[in-house]
């Protein structure tokens, strides 16, 4: 909602600024500018950019809509998965969990988190992680670099859509000066004509200019920065799982190992410590 809200706002304050100027509004009207610096931009886009992150671009600029992905319930269920994870794992040893983690879809432990269980690539994670600690004596210094890379990978990944548009949004410009070029030609082939033809085609070249760098730094530009900042509180759920896991794998109890995890929680979204313990505590 803020992002409509700031569209609208950006919107308000060019078109009312140039009203308030004595502009004439009719004069902004000039659709084939429109057609030539988003079409090519879009263009550009899409030559320049693989088909899965054309696709995932689509999904996050919907998806920023909607706030971040991830909220407070989401983390408290993975911080609890998490908790009941290790701590059976603790009275019964990490084979214990080999069942679980080999099917997790029909794992009595993930069943009770159903939003946990639906997000391939978090529980992918989650399983890859402790399938490493099950299945060797692997140290947590040994670990801790094998999880950083796996992080880094989901992180370029997660922020391919962001780059895309922001390379977009440094061409607009560009195409505004084709589109204001373009008009130029057309205004010259009018010389010698009538004096308000001139000015019109005159005014629509420059409107060129103008469309390319509104929609760089008022839609596009800002769209990509608000996509990167979703995707950046996204990945901290990673981070807490990460911190869990290398604390337990330290010789931290459960608990303590959660309580690590529980502080790379943002603080918007972050369960309080007594709510947190009085969840554990349910899950006994």
């Amino acid at each position: 909602m803020l992002i409509i809200v700031g569209f609208i706002v950006v919107l308000l304050s060019v078109i009312g600024g140039f009203i308030g100027s004595h502009g004439k509004l009719g004069a902004l009207w000039q659709p084939y500018e429109f057609v030539i610096i988003g079409g090519a931009a879009i263009g550009a886009f899409l030559v320049s950019t693989p088909m899965k992150t054309v696709k995932q671009t689509v999904a996050d600029t919907l998806g920023v809509l909607k706030g971040p992905r991830y909220q407070r319930q989401n983390y408290l269920d993975a911080l609890s998965l998490l908790y009941e994870l290790l701590n059976r794992a603790r009275r019964e040893g990490f084979v214990a969990l080999e069942s679980h983690i080999e099917n997790p879809m029909d794992s009595t432990l993930f069943a009770a988190y159903p939003s946990i269980r639906k997000d391939h690539h978090l529980m992918d994670f989650i399983t890859d992680c402790l399938r490493l600690m099950i299945g060797s004596n692997i140290e947590p210094h040994e670990l801790e670099p094998l999880l950083e890379l796996e992080l880094e990978k989901h992180h370029h990944e997660v922020m391919a859509p962001a780059h895309a548009l922001t390379k977009m949004a440094d061409s607009l410009p560009g195409f505004g000066i084709v589109a204001a070029v373009l008009g130029i030609v057309i205004t010259m082939g009018s010389i010698g004509g009538d004096i308000a033809q001139v000015g019109a085609h005159v005014a629509g070249a420059l409107v060129g200019t103008f469309l390319g760098i509104l929609l760089a730094y008022g839609f596009v530009g800002p769209l990509a920065s608000a996509i990167e900042a979703r995707a950046e509180q996204d990945s901290r759920i990673y981070e807490s799982v990460k911190t869990a896991l290398l604390a337990s794998l330290r010789g931290y109890p459960p608990k303590i190992a959660l309580e690590f995890a529980r502080k790379t929680v943002p603080s918007a979204l972050r369960p309080g410590f007594t709510e947190f313990e009085q969840h554990i505590k349910a899950l006994k």
